[in-house]
């Protein structure tokens, strides 16, 4: 698993690994709201990086501009 540090958000880091097909088999907030991060964990495990992309990019928090579920799309966009 690679950890990538994110911005503006109570997480501090995301942790994913994707395999070569694309599917996300891991991964972890570190940090961040923790029933929520484990939600969100927990539904994305075993959906493809797009579909992730497409459901989570551009959700804002609190009017920061970015949200963990968005950092984790931008992390996803850059793997590409």
């Amino acid at each position: 698993m690679h950890y990538y540090s994110t911005e503006k958000t109570c997480a501090k880091q995301i942790g994913v690994t994707v395999d070569g097909d694309g599917i996300i088999t891991e991964i972890e907030f570190v940090g961040g709201c923790d029933g929520n991060t484990h939600g969100l964990q927990n539904l994305i495990l075993g959906m493809t990086k797009d579909e992730v992309i497409q459901k989570l990019d551009g959700i804002d928090c609190r009017g920061r501009g970015t949200s963990c579920p968005d950092q984790l799309a931008k992390i996803l966009k850059n793997l590409k």
